[in-house]
């Protein structure tokens, strides 16, 4: 299993100074090497037994462009722009291997059948990381020593080891990317102790999750976690620092100062959700050993009036958190299909329509009264369960015979700091 660990770096103007020079230079690159390819594709894309009613560049048709093409070029471009000599080479290759992935993924569809959009040049400071593909070997260009990390071409940058690198852990790769509060490096480690999936006969606990706005989660026990909206409660403070931002002259010093504080709010709301996250899926597998999760087409909800609350809740980011955290524990995380888990009854199955604003579930049939999202989190684990093809029951295993109103309980998570938890 792979795992990346992110550090702060310590680097001098002049180091700083430089890695920025990378990344713009990196930038113009990309920028050379999309066209080339778009030329290319737009040189040959018209069919050979028709003429195109579309304006096309008539010349010669070029070679096929790929990454190994664009590759052996470094040379010509360092013989025309000397200033690419003083990046390492290994990033140089890693930039191109970037765009040829894009350029892939927007080419061949996925095992869902799904495409990446067109890649897009880049703008300046939209290139702001660089990849040291080997680390700690011989032809490495990268070299971690204690708490300095030796890079060639840059020279030593000193490491803020928050947390040590556990031992049996490979370095495969480090990464340099700039942020609005300074430089981090990105280690990739590779794990040989990840524990097996836990057997399916083995597994005691289950339980099945509805994510919201009203509360972040409820899960088929009842408990409910509340949702933080970390965004919300910094619009007012962001509000202020972007009217300030709007009132400067752009370009200018004072510019680029107030933006760097607008970037840090936001930095800042992102850590302070991304922890939430973590610590709500660690404690979702310390608990259970099966998680089901519904399949929700997010973008799709995305494009409501509900939209920036979707975004602040940020599902799609939690949900791909719970099923790394699972792996890394040996326990099961699964989605079952969402569809109509609001509206059937978790107790006999019959179908109670009901609105948005209706929270309370009241089957007519079984006269079970519940909470909407607790319904919903009941069924969800009932159809992950028939997947896997153990046996389910209804609201909680309970005879839902007479009508009985069930409240949920909230649990009560640590305040986030604005430290990662991995």
């Amino acid at each position: 299993m792979l795992l990346t660990y992110q550090y702060k770096l310590n680097p001098t103007d002049e180091q700083a100074t430089q890695m920025e020079n990378w990344g713009e230079l990196l930038r113009r690159h990309w920028n050379y090497s999309l066209g080339q390819r778009l030329d290319a594709l737009n040189r040959s894309r018209a069919q050979i037994d028709r003429c195109s009613i579309v304006c096309e560049p008539i010349g010669e048709i070029p070679d096929r462009v790929d990454y190994y093409t664009q590759a052996a070029g470094l040379r010509q471009t360092k013989a025309l722009f000397p200033e690419y000599k003083d990046i390492y080479a290994d990033c140089q290759q890693q930039n191109l291997m970037r765009l040829d992935k894009a350029w892939k993924r927007w080419f061949v569809p996925d095992k869902n059948g799904k495409r990446g959009g067109r890649p897009r040049f880049k703008r300046r400071g939209d290139i702001c990381s660089f990849t040291f593909p080997r680390i700690n070997c011989a032809k490495a260009g990268a070299h971690l020593i204690g708490n300095v990390l030796r890079l060639s071409r840059l020279g030593e940058i000193e490491v803020i080891l928050h947390r040590p690198i556990p031992d049996g852990f490979d370095i495969k790769q480090a990464t340099l990317i700039y942020k609005a509060d300074g430089w981090y490096v990105s280690f990739s480690l590779e794990d040989g102790t990840v524990p097996d999936v836990l057997p399916v006969g083995d597994i005691k606990t289950v339980v099945g999750i509805d994510v919201g706005l009203e509360k972040f989660l409820v899960t088929s026990g009842g408990d409910a976690v509340e949702i933080p909206q970390f965004y919300r409660k910094s619009q007012v403070r962001l509000a202020r620092q972007q009217r300030k931002l709007s009132r400067m002259q752009k370009g200018s010093n004072n510019y680029q100062k107030q933006a760097n504080k607008v970037a840090r709010l936001h930095l800042h709301v992102h850590r302070q959700r991304k922890e939430f996250h973590y610590q709500v899926a660690h404690w979702l597998c310390s608990v259970y050993d099966l998680i089901g999760f519904e399949n929700l087409n997010i973008k799709g909800l995305a494009r409501t009036r509900l939209a920036k609350s979707i975004l602040d809740a940020a599902w799609g980011s939690f949900l791909n958190i719970l099923q790394a955290v699972a792996v890394k524990r040996g326990k099961w995380a699964l989605e079952g299909n969402a569809r109509g888990t609001s509206i059937e009854c978790s107790g006999c199955g019959q179908r109670v329509e009901k609105t948005l604003k209706d929270r309370v579930h009241r089957c007519p049939s079984c006269g079970l009264v519940i909470d909407r999202d607790w319904n919903s989190g009941i069924n969800i684990l009932n159809r992950v369960q028939r997947t896997l093809g153990l046996a389910f029951s209804g609201c909680g295993g309970l005879e839902v015979t007479l009508p009985v109103k069930q409240q949920f309980s909230v649990v009560k998570l640590e305040a986030p700091a604005t430290l990662l938890v991995s």
